[in-house]
């Protein structure tokens, strides 16, 4: 067996109950939006309500899981090529359609949690699906999935409670095309938003599979932050976690 990495050895060492029975990985998406017009690169992070009963206080990336409607919202434009190969790849019965419903989640559940729109103007006025997604076509825009980069792939151990297989995915700042006030508030999921350097970002209270990310990024950001880039893929088959490559 090969030497462990050092995330693969973080992420395998981080303290972690097994003993729950074992459930399927619900397919879950989130977004780091990152800010790129300064000379060091911020992230936007929130922190999660204290009442919460999964990972309360701990600062995340908005995200969640997919839901049935998510695959039926038009776009202003859909996915780089890249992106959508590298979705589908290691996917049991892959399909754009999940690909695109993927980023959408990401989307929308950045919508939900901070108030951001991601998206731009689209010609047609195409109905929305009922619910947050009404809401984001009623700010006057469009999901625009070509300006998403898929930068990792992570799957809960087994024997969690709650297990996903989570697609992260990061955004530029410059893509924020709306904003809708008092999303953030301290009864609200995220009682805070704090833009942070990468490097600082990892300092917080977070999860140990989001500082893994960060990292990620941060390496990602520096060798260009292009949509061809391999993506990462950690996974724990049995009593360690393995970072795969995507490309």
């Amino acid at each position: 067996m090969r030497e462990l990495t050092d995330l693969e050895q973080r992420l395998t060492a981080a303290e972690r109950d097994r003993s729950s029975p074992n459930v399927r990985p619900r397919d879950a998406a989130t977004l780091i939006i990152v800010d790129r017009s300064g000379t060091v690169p911020k992230v936007l992070l929130g922190k999660r309500h204290h009442g919460h009963k999964f990972m309360p206080g701990k600062f995340v990336f908005p995200g969640g899981r997919m839901e049935p409607n998510d695959r039926l919202m038009p776009v202003a434009a859909p996915l780089n090529p890249f992106t959508e190969r590298y979705l589908m790849r290691s996917m049991q019965r892959p399909s754009a359609g999940r690909a695109r419903g993927l980023a959408l989640t990401a989307i929308r559940e950045t919508f939900e949690e901070t108030g951001l729109v991601l998206g731009a103007p689209r010609s047609e006025n195409v109905p929305a699906p009922a619910g947050p997604w009404a809401d984001f076509a009623n700010a006057g825009f469009y999901p625009d999935l070509s300006s998403l980069h898929f930068i990792a792939r992570a799957i809960t151990p087994s024997r969690r409670p709650r297990r996903f297989d989570t697609r992260f995915f990061a955004v530029d700042a410059a893509t924020i095309a709306h904003r809708v006030e008092n999303v953030v508030h301290p009864d609200a999921e995220l009682v805070e938003l704090v833009w942070m350097p990468i490097a600082d970002a990892r300092s917080l209270d977070m999860p140990t599979i989001t500082g893994v990310v960060l990292q990620e990024l941060q390496a990602r950001v520096a060798a260009g932050f292009g949509h061809d880039l391999p993506v990462p893929f950690y996974r724990m088959p049995r009593k360690v976690f393995y970072r795969e490559l995507i490309s």
